[in-house]
């Protein structure tokens, strides 16, 4: 079985919601001490959308996932381990919370 290190939360967001995200990103270090990412109001990487990370260890995913799932009030969250295989931690790793959205995976 391969190794999680951490784990990325990546909320997704538009110009009517970047408030609602920030909001949540912010909530999410005090209450977990989640390391917050910059807020992007483009495309980064991958992700289609505009995004913001919460990046977090392994030993917090039985804390965040239902957190995320109960107070994310309708924005996107594209979850996924840190084993070192971006491709696969992108992809065959990762959980949806809402629309699964289409990834720029030429980066990998």
């Amino acid at each position: 079985m391969q190794r999680i290190n951490g784990y990325h939360a990546h909320l997704y967001f538009d110009a009517t919601t970047i408030d609602q995200a920030r909001a949540l990103a912010e909530e999410g270090t005090r209450l977990f001490n989640l390391q917050m990412g910059r807020v992007h109001e483009r495309p980064v990487g991958p992700h289609p959308d505009w995004s913001c990370q919460l990046a977090f260890g392994p030993e917090l995913i039985g804390a965040v996932l239902p957190w995320l799932a109960l107070n994310r009030r309708g924005l996107v969250v594209f979850l996924h381990p840190d084993t070192g295989n971006d491709l696969l931690d992108h992809t065959e790793h990762a959980i949806w919370m809402g629309a699964i959205r289409p990834l720029d995976l030429s980066v990998f």
